[in-house]
């Protein structure tokens, strides 16, 4: 998978083939993915607004380090939960997960266009064959 590599023998490969990653410009570009909202590449199979749902889930995911299921259930809860409405950035609908690695948040995965249950099993599917079957969020 682009912008990974394979595990080192000791501690010190595995920080070496890191900040390898790291420093390649071609590695980040191409760890980069532009949703292209002009010519409407997703629009063809999805809504678009299904994708903007989506990557706000991600978002949520990662500026939190937690599952939006969090955010959705406090909502759901009432009570001081509703504060969240008057929270810049958090996106309280299930299907976003923050993807971690060593204990190190490396991204997320956010998901839009069926029920947010729906969502949330295709997100913890889509992580979990990321993460070669070990859960990590």
């Amino acid at each position: 998978m682009k912008g990974t590599a394979r595990r080192g023998l000791t501690v010190a490969d595995d920080n070496r083939r890191r900040d390898e990653l790291h420093r390649s410009a071609k590695q980040r570009a191409e760890n980069v993915m532009i949703v292209d909202m002009i010519r409407n590449d997703l629009g063809r199979v999805a809504q678009i607004g299904s994708v903007a749902v989506a990557q706000a889930k991600a978002k949520s995911a990662v500026r939190f380090k937690r599952p939006t299921k969090v955010f959705e259930e406090a909502l759901v809860a009432g009570g001081l939960g509703l504060r969240l409405l008057a929270t810049e950035g958090v996106c309280p609908l299930e299907g976003g997960l923050p993807l971690m690695h060593a204990g190190q948040l490396i991204g997320a995965i956010g998901v839009s266009g069926m029920q947010s249950t729906q969502d949330a099993r295709v997100a913890a599917a889509g992580a979990t064959a990321l993460t070669d079957g070990a859960r990590t969020f």
